[in-house]
């Protein structure tokens, strides 16, 4: 089945440059064009798109916003927003994030990889752009909360479990964590979903933020605490 996506940025141009793209993949189909935040909030209730490709500047309502109310308005199968930005160091990309946004790329990110992106985001799964992830590490880093403030939800974890925490926050793949501790990628699947749902986390770009936060893991690690 083709993904269904909206795309939502304030410039013609732009949107204009990233159906071209987008149409050219034989399994994504474009079903809409929002001008603004708002626009697309409303689009999302009508067309119920898979996944919105999100600029964060946008008039009326910024891509902060709208992706907060899409997230919390969301019934049935979620939609996804994947936030496109011209600003690695943009200040909205924490409080994007923690609003439920699934990724966020830099604009000038080429265009196979924009496609495969959507298609990652598609299946509830989560991404970052090597220099944002820096960003957001150093910001997660300069907010963690005191030494020994843990939130009770972490003592629910499993040793396992607590190990594959570690391991998504370094951004690793269910792949890698599978040929890392040698068992198959289902039971990794397995773990991160129990994970997240202990957790109350959407997905993982929820759990890389919330295990720098709160010092599950620390810039460096070799693995999760």
């Amino acid at each position: 089945m083709s993904i269904r996506v909206l795309l939502a940025d304030d410039h013609e141009l732009v949107r204009t440059g990233f159906r071209m793209i987008l149409e050219a993949e034989p399994d994504i189909d474009v079903i809409g064009e929002a001008v603004d935040g708002r626009d697309a909030v409303e689009q999302v209730k009508l067309r119920q798109p898979d996944v919105v490709l999100m600029d964060v500047r946008m008039p009326i309502m910024d891509g902060l916003e709208a992706t907060r109310r899409i997230v919390d308005s969301a019934v049935g199968k979620p939609t996804r927003v994947l936030i496109l930005t011209t600003f690695d160091l943009d200040e909205y990309v924490y409080e994007t994030l923690r609003a439920g946004a699934s990724g966020f790329l830099l604009k000038d990110t080429p265009a196979d990889q924009l496609a495969n992106a959507l298609r990652i985001v598609a299946t509830g799964d989560a991404l970052l752009a090597p220099p944002i992830t820096r960003r957001l590490i150093e910001e997660l880093v300069s907010m963690r909360r005191a030494p020994g403030e843990r939130p009770r939800e972490l003592s629910e974890l499993t040793a396992r479990e607590r190990e594959v925490l570690g391991l998504v926050a370094r951004g690793l793949s269910n792949a890698e964590i599978a040929e890392r501790l040698v068992v198959e990628q289902s039971t990794v699947k397995t773990h991160v979903a129990r994970v997240l749902m202990k957790l109350g986390l959407r997905d993982r770009v929820q759990a890389v933020v919330f295990s720098y936060e709160w010092g599950v893991v620390r810039p460096g690690d070799a693995g999760g605490s």
